[in-house]
């Protein structure tokens, strides 16, 4: 049943993605809002105590539902968790951006990649070249893949909707409350960024592992091996260290923005990032997502057999 309601979510969202800006993340975020305001005492307590509220009670109300209606009928059990998860994943979400992105480039249209860049990672990107254009926007592509479809249908299968929803909810309010950049401020956000770390730990190594299988898993796992703690933020460096070298290409280094150099590690040990490698960006994500997918099909069917 898990792998026929991830194929029929895929299949649904092609035809009808569900896009960020939805009326159910607007609503959440604004939830999310609220518990900042009426919990956040500048402690650190506070802000786990409120990512408790947010996140557990609408998990195990995930669950409950999806026991009733499972019990009812096979199913309404099936499509409870196409519902749950056509909500938690969203691969068109960010494809769309690569295509632009793209199309632009190779129409030398470099004013347009760096406007849908720009509004796709919500900050400007009117100071980078076409190669840092192409660059960023892997590193986005390839996050974004894990964040919105690997690592949610990750624990999917191990924990059914009610994880899906658990990785979804903790990273949106991970996001929302990390905004806050005033120092006595963040420590309310503390303990939602160290959740999402947690919950991401075995989701990133596995799309990690993915990514090297999907590709070049000589220089995916060397880079893995030998660049990813220098990155330094959470799961990011290990999805992007992978997914370089099963690439190919560079990513991370120096950027230039706001007037000042972003110096970043390097990720990678192949070419510098052109607009040919976002082609070759959006096929690793599909092999991987193909092989997870084939993966559990063989699962489901030897269950069945069993």
């Amino acid at each position: 049943m898990k792998f026929l309601a991830l194929a029929l979510v895929l299949l649904i969202e092609q035809v009808r993605p569900l896009r960020m800006g939805n009326p159910l993340y607007a609503a959440y975020e604004r939830w999310a809002d609220r518990l900042e305001n009426q919990f956040n005492g500048l402690q650190a307590s506070h802000g786990a105590i409120a990512w408790c509220v947010a996140v557990l009670p609408l998990a195990l109300l995930v669950l409950i539902v999806h026991a009733l209606l499972s019990s009812v009928s096979i199913l309404l059990g099936l499509a409870w968790a196409v519902a749950v998860l056509y909500v938690s994943l969203g691969f068109r979400r960010f494809s769309h951006g690569f295509t632009d992105i793209a199309q632009a480039q190779r129409e030398h249209d470099l004013a347009t990649a760096r406007d849908v860049l720009g509004r796709w990672r919500g900050a400007p990107a009117d100071e980078l070249n076409a190669s840092e254009v192409a660059r960023v926007s892997i590193e986005l592509g390839l996050m974004q893949a894990h964040r919105h479809v690997l690592a949610p249908m990750f624990w999917f299968v191990v924990l059914g909707p009610g994880g899906a929803v658990v990785y979804r909810a903790a990273d949106l309010i991970a996001a929302r409350w990390g905004r806050q950049m005033e120092p006595e401020k963040r420590v309310f956000a503390l303990f939602a960024e160290r959740a999402l770390f947690w919950i991401d730990w075995l989701p990133a190594r596995v799309t990690a592992a993915t990514f090297a299988i999907a590709g070049n898993f000589e220089d995916a796992a060397y880079c893995w091996r030998s660049q990813a703690a220098a990155w330094n933020r959470g799961a990011e460096g290990v999805v992007l260290a992978s997914g370089a070298g099963a690439l190919g290409v560079k990513l991370g280094g120096t950027l230039r923005e706001d007037g000042m150099l972003d110096q970043r590690p390097e990720l990678g040990i192949g070419e510098e990032a052109e607009v040919e490698d976002l082609r070759a960006a959006v096929g690793l994500i599909w092999r991987a997502l193909v092989l997870w997918l084939a993966l559990l099909f063989i699962v489901s069917i030897a269950k069945a057999g069993g």
